[in-house]
């Protein structure tokens, strides 16, 4: 009598209470949606470093951290994002309520403020947000991605608040060393008036504002097609637009433009170009104008910026990071552009259209780009040794039978506050316990044997450079401290 192998065990096993796992079923291949990624430690030991670095920078300048739940009413999100609002992740419906994946983290604190009336603080948010596009991994993009934000909420005078958050830039891209950086700025009443004057009809502002916002990926002969032939502008119109988009200046331009013969007109792009003077005198004392320029081509088309408009841009390339076979095909170029790191603005409106009474809250605030200047740090350490671990000392033993000794060792650093590790091997030999330091980058050995136990002496042993010297017992804690912090 023949039986199946796996029935026959089954069987047996239930006969006998035992339990025996299932086979994985036929077919399984693990993997990933397209565009969602893991990270290895060392890419997780690159994130830590920096965010270590916005956080310190965030707290530095006064920021208090929220958080707020992944995802929101759809209600709450629909209508905040212009023509991006398609790229909303939606939620199945659950008992009742319509639900979307948070687009960004500025939406999700104007609620906050408007739910719990709250009308002044400082605060950095620091979180995961989705997308449903079909972005490009190469270039540090992905369907889910961090967002690091800092925002100021209140009542203040005017471009102070708005310096202070090109300030905040100015000092993360330097501190991360990411290479040559701009920052462009504009203001919405600007590219409204701007719009006005060269006649877009007020219905197609925010639609031909999306389309300029184009221009850092699009020559400007194919954004114009696209306000001709796609958003119904006439050619004069849209050479109009293009005299005043290819502008870029400093505190100059503002003041020309506050002469040009139509601009001069309309006063909501008089008060745009106004504050603009005033901005560029704070950003001097802040010395970061040297990195600040006033780009009128800078649109940003998210549609709750109501003043103050920027965007940070690292001038580099970095090589192309072929993650899968289907972006293999456009990945053959020596390098791509990184694009922006950051951007922000003002946007005075959006806390009071969750408020019932509409009061407002002024706010402006600036998000870091998370994932590209992880892209770039990735590369940057890419032929290099990253420590993903913080361990400063490997407690070992020379000879054999000395697991307790070393586990009580380990366990007094631990009590003392020391990063200390111990292999989890009886009796393991000496060469092997270097080699772990080697290869983990752990800088000291605390090493135990029967002449230190009897003299109460511990061999400390530096990595590197093999150099071994007795301590006292009593003085490990200091010795490791003073030789690793």
């Amino acid at each position: 009598m023949t039986y199946d192998c796996f029935l026959f065990r089954r069987l047996f096993a239930l006969f006998y209470r035992r339990r025996v796992p299932l086979p994985p079923p036929a077919g399984l291949i693990l993997r990933l949606q397209l565009r969602l990624t893991d990270y290895n430690p060392k890419q997780m030991a690159i994130r830590e470093k920096v965010f270590n670095i916005i956080i310190s920078c965030f707290k530095r300048h006064g920021a208090e951290t929220i958080d707020s739940p992944v995802f929101e009413l759809k209600e709450t999100l629909t209508g905040k994002y212009g023509e991006d609002s398609k790229l909303i992740y939606d939620l199945k419906d659950q008992g009742g309520e319509l639900l979307s994946l948070r687009y960004d983290l500025t939406v999700p604190f104007a609620r906050y403020l408007a739910m719990n009336k709250i009308t002044n603080i400082k605060r950095y948010h620091i979180a995961k947000v989705y997308r449903r596009d079909n972005p490009a991994m190469t270039r540090g993009r992905y369907r889910e991605f961090y967002q690091c934000d800092f925002d100021i909420a209140g009542q203040y005078d005017a471009m102070i608040p708005d310096a202070e958050c090109l300030k905040i830039v100015y000092e993360i891209l330097n501190e991360l060393d990411l290479g040559d950086f701009r920052i462009k700025v504009n203001d919405r009443r600007i590219l409204d008036g701007m719009f006005a004057v060269c006649g877009v009809p007020d219905e197609k502002f925010r639609t031909i504002c999306s389309t300029v916002d184009k221009l850092d990926k699009m020559a400007w002969e194919d954004v114009k097609k696209e306000m001709v032939n796609e958003k119904g502008l006439s050619e004069d119109v849209a050479d109009r637009i293009g005299e005043y988009v290819s502008m870029q200046g400093g505190q100059d331009l503002a003041e020309r433009l506050l002469q040009d013969p139509k601009l001069s007109q309309n006063k909501q792009a008089c008060a745009g170009l106004t504050d603009m003077k005033l901005l560029f005198s704070y950003l001097e004392l802040f010395q970061v104008t040297d990195k600040v320029v006033f780009d009128l081509s800078l649109a940003r088309g998210l549609d709750y910026y109501t003043g103050v408009i920027y965007e940070a841009i690292l001038s580099q390339t970095i090589p192309a990071l072929v993650s899968t076979p289907a972006e293999q095909n456009g990945a053959d170029e020596a390098g791509v552009s990184v694009g922006s790191v950051a951007g922000g603005g003002r946007y005075d409106g959006l806390v009071g259209m969750f408020d019932p009474k509409g009061r407002k809250v002024p706010c402006v605030g600036v998000s870091i780009g998370i994932e590209r200047i992880f892209s770039i740090m990735e590369q940057k350490a890419s032929s290099e040794k990253v420590r993903t671990t913080e361990t400063q000392v490997l407690v070992a033993s020379a000879q054999k039978n000395l697991l307790e000794e070393r586990l009580k060792l380990t366990n007094a650093l631990w009590n003392e506050g020391i990063k200390a590790e111990v292999l989890y091997k009886k009796n393991p030999k000496l060469l092997s316990q270097l080699q772990h330091c080697e290869e983990t980058g752990i800088p000291l050995v605390a090493i135990l044997g029967e002449q230190e136990l009897k003299d109460g002496v511990v061999k400390l042993r530096n990595v590197v450079s093999r150099e071994e010297v007795d301590v006292p017992r009593a003085d490990l804690v200091d010795e490791i401290k003073k030789r690793t912090l």
